[in-house]
């Protein structure tokens, strides 16, 4: 009996370090997808005695580093300190790195946003997911072609009784609040769609600002640098887009019914 309990203490005592081991390859490999660097972070945290605090010392020394060196990479940070036309929606993509887009593309949204701005003074125009600061074809997960700095997904504009809400979206990120209207895809199979029902009551009652939205698009379609724009087909009808770059991404793709996206 002493034999096996010893076997056993034995077994448990070189089970645990593989468990860690596991573990930790875990973490750094849900921080590498989740924010490109957050797994550097947390490898260096390792080494230090209160890994938490050590993590999020060097997790914004890093953010801080990425702003530096991204552009010799080819990809250029999206303000997230607002002031002017163009700003990302939340402080998460900020911190999360996902703010990143090459050169031209933010030359193409700024003066997007200034045309949508002087149209009609005090808009601001929203970024959400853009592209990781490093590494063409390293997919911004859930999106597998944010991957080359030229992709990017813009919030709509919306309003309600008042009119014009500016900086405002329905939901807290900009994503998944649906504009719900006519589509085939129920019939499709495979698909990546996702409703979430359970969600939808949740967000605010705003409403898609057409003029804004539609300017905006039409502006972006006009611009010869964009190469495509992808919207809902009852929301292209909708809003009176006629424009040829202005597509159906399919119903094996992600919704776009609460975001534009859009490509050089």
């Amino acid at each position: 009996m002493f034999r096996i309990a010893l076997a056993t203490t034995r077994a448990s005592v070189s089970v645990k370090p593989m468990i860690i081991s596991i573990f930790r390859l875990a973490v750094f490999a849900l921080l590498t997808v989740l924010t490109q660097i957050g797994g550097i972070a947390f490898l260096v945290s390792l080494f230090f005695r209160k890994r938490l605090y050590a993590f999020v010392c060097v997790y914004a020394a890093l953010l801080v580093i990425t702003g530096w060196v991204a552009p010799l990479a080819g990809r250029t940070a999206l303000s997230c300190w607002g002031g002017g036309s163009l700003q990302v929606q939340s402080w998460f993509y900020c911190a999360t790195n996902r703010n990143y887009v090459s050169p031209g593309l933010a030359e193409v949204l700024e003066d997007a946003a200034d045309a949508t701005a002087k149209a009609y003074p005090g808009t601001k125009t929203l970024v959400l997911d853009a592209n990781f600061p490093f590494l063409t074809g390293f997919p911004l997960l859930p999106h597998l072609s944010h991957d080359d700095g030229e992709k990017v997904d813009l919030a709509f504009f919306y309003q309600d009784d008042r009119g014009y809400l500016a900086g405002r979206t329905r939901s807290l990120v900009g994503y998944f609040a649906f504009e719900q209207g006519a589509s085939d895809c129920s019939r499709v199979w495979p698909t990546l769609r996702w409703n979430l029902g359970v969600l939808q009551p949740l967000w605010a009652d705003y409403s898609v600002e057409p003029n804004r939205t539609r300017f905006l698009v039409s502006t972006l379609a006009s611009d010869r640098r964009v190469g495509k724009i992808f919207l809902e087909p009852h929301l292209k009808s909708s809003l009176g887009l006629n424009a040829a770059k202005v597509r159906f991404q399919g119903c094996r793709a992600a919704r776009h019914d609460e975001h534009i996206h859009v490509q050089l």
